[in-house]
């Protein structure tokens, strides 16, 4: 017999209710998009009057749409965008170039300066 009077007994917990009530979850995929209206298809979008689809990880010029650059547009633009590459090129090398000779050139300023402060002070002690 307790001393403070009755046992420790816990309400009993009602059961639990399914996660779910839909049937849904049990269906396969494919019959779950037709169901729910997954299958968005490929992504799209209107960008400056062209229409671009997302295919394989890449966006690509829907064919056969009016308002695209045709190929030989695409050809010159791609030779012109080669020719501006190899021109930077070229310029960024000549700008290291022309980085490189400016420092040769101060470096050999200090020096023609530093000897020029010791043939001073040397011709000042001869004096």
């Amino acid at each position: 017999m307790p001393l403070f009077g009755s046992t420790f007994s816990p309400k009993k917990t009602p059961p639990r209710k399914s996660a779910s009530l839909s049937n849904l979850h049990n269906l396969d995929r494919s019959t779950r998009e037709v169901e729910l209206g997954l299958d968005y298809g490929t992504p799209t979008m209107n960008l400056a009057g062209q229409s671009l689809k997302f295919e394989n990880g890449h966006w690509v010029a829907e064919a056969g749409l009016s308002g695209g650059v045709d190929q030989r547009e695409a050809q010159r633009l791609r030779r012109r965008n080669q020719q501006l590459e190899e021109e930077n090129n070229l310029l960024q090398v000549k700008v290291e170039v022309l980085l490189d000779m400016f420092s040769e050139t101060t470096a050999e300023f200090q020096i023609m300066k530093k000897e020029l402060e010791e043939l001073k002070s040397v011709n000042r002690r001869r004096k």
